[in-house]
């Protein structure tokens, strides 16, 4: 499982890849918050946990990183693991994390992903998540 981000005009694009859809999106998670703080540095020990229905794998994405991206605000956390499982239609997820405290770096605020450049494609046998968010 990997992920990484890219500059993309004003905005960073986000990419995650693993060996299913699900360990993609968990990365692709993984890569936003990377834009947020230093994931090294958390000491995640609150569960959130996160649930939806959605049939198309490219909008479950954006609907899965901007759930993620409202429960941090909502919550006043930061988000360091993810982990996500599909079952037909629905989408059952949680992420680990902590509140936000002085020793954690603050980075890029991250508003909320974007269909912009959207793709949940198989290439080989690595699945790979992408999207643009808005900063």
């Amino acid at each position: 499982m990997s992920s990484s981000y890219f500059e993309h005009d004003a905005d960073i694009g986000i990419i995650g890849r693993g060996l299913t859809i699900e360990q993609s999106f968990e990365a692709a998670a993984h890569a936003v918050f990377a834009i947020i703080t230093n994931l090294e540095a958390m000491q995640p020990d609150i569960t959130v946990a996160i649930e939806f229905e959605e049939s198309d794998p490219e909008l479950a994405l954006v609907v899965w990183l901007n759930l993620l991206l409202g429960k941090s605000r909502e919550l006043g956390m930061v988000f360091s693991h993810f982990y996500i499982q599909r079952q037909e239609n629905r989408w059952h997820g949680k992420a680990l994390g902590e509140k936000w405290r002085d020793g954690l770096e603050r980075g890029v605020e991250v508003k909320g992903a974007t269909l912009t450049m959207l793709a949940v494609k198989q290439i080989g046998p690595i699945w790979e998540s992408r999207c643009v968010v808005d900063v």
